[in-house]
């Protein structure tokens, strides 16, 4: 083992020690806990110590850590309380997210440690927006973050490298090649010599250590830690080592050869620490039984407490309350602006002035997308930006979604409110996982809330065909932990924009493309701004009620007025303007004076946001309807390129006939 004699004292090399030996202790406690059926699972980090431990010793206490399942030494290194902790192991209600979370998946902030999702590498992207805040604040913290050598197949690895090179950032990866992704040997992960050699592809340095020498480890995270603050760009290490036991203690080790067994037992990282203490004549025998003796009866006390705390009690008033941060009122800025009143305002202008009101009220607003720069975005949103607000608030990033929505999530844990532009609500798909596992779940889990605003042009009706004209915004109701807005007006374009800016918690803001430039009225410069989850009627009326929202609206208008010139019918119109959280009081009312309601959206009828109408309704309204609720969407087919074949695709060529059949019931 190499060392530098002046690093360390002897009792540094002691606590160092101490250090590695006290999470095998637990973790040789938790397995016999496991075997009791006292937890109910177990990732084992046994052989493995020595990265954790000699990574958090090489961090400072401002540095981010963000572990995997099998860094147990990060939690301890950094001193986190032990009855907390195994409260949280245990799933008990004093634990870290109170029994919502099981095993490693959680985060504790006081202590700059980031929770991890199931989902591998997923991680990676959340470093880079915390690399991002150290950058703009000018300040001397890094991010570092953990995956498997099988994590280094999935997207997010590759968007992180590459955006953390592009962007120039503080953030150590390191890759615990441990030789097995589950059951699957390196030689069917990887065809590269070695995982560390994939930093060239991207601009970045490697370092390819071993992994169970805590000495080696210790420099060189060290030596990367330094020059990622000197020079403003990631590291790569890849840290060999070896899981001793199966991926989880259920899954066992079966598929492993005993010989690899056996010769990585004498590479085991405490045994060769201990080794070298004993032959550097650094420490005894006898001094370093001491100290496992005493990492092994240092935490009995706190395990016990937990073992003996309550398991947590359901309130479904907390759980619900959990998951979002109450947003009664806006937390508006004093010194925010509004857009001046207009006769002549497009729905672009008011997305457009909104996002300068927030911007230029707030400085801790970023955005992030495609072509957004200089550009101005492929719809021209912000044109101009970039000359007002610089390049470090108005960023271009490469051609990816999963890892720019994960860099959101660190900017916002650092305190910034990212905005995040999907060129197309297409393209969202490619980042699915971020926003519901990630960022909708966080809250509920272990943070506090996530002010993300992720914008997103959608719609058919401009002959965009299949991929650049679907309406997702449905996808996201029924994730907890969202909120879905889709302005259908041009005041409320502005409006609901600085309501979705401003609401501390992550709001995906859906913008119709067909109504960018078609659509033009009058602007008032609001006397104050509603918090989300209200809506509109737009029109009054006795006969029938259409629930609608976004693009609807206005098909939805020019039938009632049709019908109210022609036929003398009154037809109500509900603009739900949020799909989430959902105004259903306001839908409910409008039904029960009406007693006709025709459900419309834009997207295809299977699962959309008016099946969801249409439960509520049958539940709340079902003694008074005269007729059955009805539905009018468009077809159930991807989008049409074709103006032809998209007319008769979208609802709106059914609406007439579905308010008849309503009618004449």
């Amino acid at each position: 083992m190499a060392l530098n004699k002046n690093i360390l004292s002897t009792t540094d090399l002691s606590d160092w020690y101490y250090k590695l030996v006290l999470p095998r202790a637990i973790e040789n406690k938790m397995l016999k806990l496991l075997r009791q059926n006292k937890i109910s699972k177990w990732f084992s980090g046994i052989g493995q110590e020595a990265i954790a431990v000699g990574t958090s010793l090489a961090c400072q206490k401002q540095d981010y850590i963000l572990p995997m399942h099998r860094n147990l030494g990060v939690f301890t290194t950094r001193e986190v309380p032990l009855y907390p902790l195994f409260c949280q192991l245990l799933g008990k209600a004093d634990g870290f997210s109170k029994g919502r979370e099981r095993s490693f998946h959680f985060g504790i902030p006081e202590y700059n440690i980031i929770g991890m999702i199931s989902h591998l590498a997923a991680m990676f992207p959340v470093a880079c927006g915390i690399g991002t805040a150290s950058n703009l604040k000018n300040e001397d913290f890094i991010a570092v973050a953990f995956c498997g050598d099988g994590a280094t197949s999935e997207g997010d690895f590759h968007e992180a490298l590459n955006l953390a090179a592009v962007w120039g950032l503080p953030v150590i990866f390191i890759i615990e090649n441990n030789g097995y992704g589950l059951s699957t040997p390196s030689s069917e992960q990887f065809a590269c010599e070695k995982l560390s050699d994939r930093a060239k592809g991207y601009g970045m340095i490697d370092f390819h250590i071993d992994g169970n020498n805590i000495f080696e480890v210790y420099e060189t995270v060290s030596k990367a830690r330094e020059y990622a603050l000197r020079e403003r760009k990631p590291v790569l290490i890849e840290a060999l080592t070896f899981r001793m036991r199966g991926h989880e203690e259920a899954s066992g080790t079966a598929y492993v050869p005993d010989t690899l067994l056996k010769e990585w037992a004498e590479k085991d990282p405490i045994k060769r620490f201990k080794d070298h203490l004993i032959s550097q004549n650094l420490s005894t025998e006898a001094d370093l039984q001491i100290l496992e003796k005493n990492a092994e009866l240092h935490f009995l006390a706190e395990l016990d407490l937990a073992l003996n705390s309550s398991l947590p009690r359901f309130n479904e008033e907390i759980e619900l309350n959990a998951v979002m941060e109450d947003c009664d009122v806006l937390p508006l800025p004093e010194n925010l602006k509004h857009a001046e009143s207009s006769h002549s305002f497009r729905f672009i202008d008011s997305i457009h002035s909104g996002l300068k009101s927030a911007f230029t009220a707030d400085d801790s607003f970023i955005i992030m997308g495609q072509d957004i720069a200089e550009y101005g975005g492929v719809f021209k949103v912000t044109e101009g930006f970039v000359d007002v607000y610089g390049k470090e608030r108005i960023r271009n990033t490469p051609i990816i979604e999963s890892g720019i929505l994960g860099a959101a999530i660190g900017l916002a844990l650092e305190g910034f409110k990212p905005v995040v532009e999907m060129q197309f609500a297409d393209f969202i798909t490619c980042g699915f996982n971020q926003i519901v596992n990630n960022i909708a779940k966080m809250r509920y889990r272990w943070s506090d809330a996530l002010n993300i605003t992720i914008r997103a042009p959608h719609g058919a009706g401009v002959g965009a065909g299949p991929f650049h004209s679907v309406s997702p915004e449905g996808w996201f109701m029924q994730h907890p932990g969202l909120k879905v807005v889709v302005p259908s007006t041009v005041q409320d374009a502005y409006d609901l924009l600085i309501a979705s800016l401003f609401d501390p918690n992550p709001v995906l803001f859906f913008e119709h493309k067909a109504l960018y430039r078609s659509l033009k009225s009058e602007f008032m410069s609001p006397a104050s701004i509603d918090v989300l989850g209200k809506a509109k009627v737009r029109r009054f009326g006795k006969d029938a009620t259409i629930v609608t929202y976004g693009m609807g609206v206005h098909w939805a208008m020019d039938l009632a007025d049709s019908y109210s010139k022609q036929e003398n019918i009154e037809i109500e119109i509900v603009d739900l303007r949020t799909l989430a959280p959902l105004d259903s009081e306001t839908v409910v009312e409008s039904v029960k004076k009406t007693g006709r309601a025709m459900l419309l959206q834009e997207t295809n009828p299977v699962l959309g946001p008016m099946s969801e109408i249409s439960a509520i309704l049958n539940e709340r309204c079902f003694e008074y309807l005269d007729a059955p609720l009805l539905r009018c969407s468009s077809l159930h087919t991807p989008v049409p390129v074709n103006r032809i074949l998209e007319d008769g695709y979208l609802a709106s060529n059914r609406a007439r006939e579905t308010m008849e059949k309503l009618l004449s019931y």
